[in-house]
């Protein structure tokens, strides 16, 4: 086990809400083993993507961007176990890794953040509204395309000076995030996901290891949230089968009810001029294959090049 002269190390994004992920993570794991915050080290590893902020990610390479550089250090063994936002997870992990621990998933919906609109209704015709978000540009310009979408990378304190240096009327950001940095405040309130529908896996985190690391793999299972698991793989399917990226904008969201798994999805083109949207329902250990089965009609419906539109 793991102890304060030989501590685990938890590899991690460098921003304040991942550092808030992983001491979420060193936390759980702490109490689940009766073990000292000091037998567990966070290791913050710079990425491609916070290093490059001036430019939109479709640019500069996609999903990836925000993973590389922990997977790198996670199959050296510089880090022991890598926490992630699991809507920045590409669908297919580099060989012998494997995230099989999923935290309990916090509100999976986005916010909308404006100083002066209490609303996404309440925004004047030719408003300014900032996202790095290809899918919530997408689905913006498909509900209002009135509006005037400006790109607005950064983290969250980033993008708030934005907004109050007038670069923007107004931006959405993760419920999810603003709740674990203890900042809900800022907040107009959450967007229904019937009026915009999270992106896949939003509200996750997820705990990736060495596939034959088996100390790591017995102190995850212990905080692994079984419920979150069934949810995030049917989402994930979904997207895996779409080939989704930073570049296609996808939104799914797979809901539990009782015993029942309930599976929402959606995609559009990136100007927002079409957005075709399907629904699931089965049973628990029946996600994965709702998913692709959803995605597989969504291209159905489509047609070649769908996505191709800008």
């Amino acid at each position: 086990m793991p102890d304060p002269t030989r501590p685990l190390k938890i590899g991690t994004r460098g921003s304040k809400l991942a550092l808030a992920q992983a001491h979420e993570t060193r936390d759980r794991l702490s109490a689940a083993h009766g073990l000292p915050a000091e037998a567990f080290e966070i290791v913050v590893i710079k990425t491609t993507g916070d290093r490059i902020t001036d430019r939109p990610l479709k640019e500069i390479g996609g999903k990836g961007l925000f993973t590389r550089e922990i997977e790198d250090a996670l199959i050296s063994g510089g880090i022991d176990i890598a926490v992630h936002s699991m809507k920045d997870m590409p669908t297919i992990q580099p060989d012998g890794l494997v995230i099989d621990c999923l935290l309990p998933r916090e509100d999976v919906r986005d916010a909308f953040v404006s100083p002066t609109a209490q609303a996404i209704a309440d925004l004047p015709a030719g408003a300014i509204v900032g996202t790095s978000s290809l899918r919530r540009r997408a689905q913006l310009a498909h509900r209002r395309p009135d509006l005037h979408l400006v790109e607005f990378r950064g983290n969250v304190q980033t993008r708030l000076k934005k907004l109050d240096d007038g670069v923007a009327t107004a931006t959405f950001l993760a419920m999810a995030g603003l709740s674990r940095l203890g900042m809900l405040h800022l907040a107009r309130g959450p967007i229904d996901p019937a009026e915009m529908l999270p992106a896949v896996a939003q509200g996750a985190i997820g705990v990736e290891r060495r596939v034959e690391d088996e100390l790591a793999a017995a102190l995850l299972a212990a905080i692994h949230h079984d419920p979150t698991g069934h949810r995030i793989a049917a989402e994930r399917a979904f997207l895996a089968r779409l080939d989704g990226s930073c570049q296609t904008p996808i939104a799914g969201l797979a809901e539990i009810r009782e015993e029942t798994l309930l599976l929402r999805g959606e995609i559009l083109r990136p100007d927002g001029s079409a957005a075709i949207s399907g629904y699931r329902e089965g049973s628990l250990h029946d996600g994965p294959a709702m998913g692709s089965d959803l995605a597989q009609e969504l291209l159905g419906r489509a047609g070649a090049g769908f996505f191709d539109h800008l």
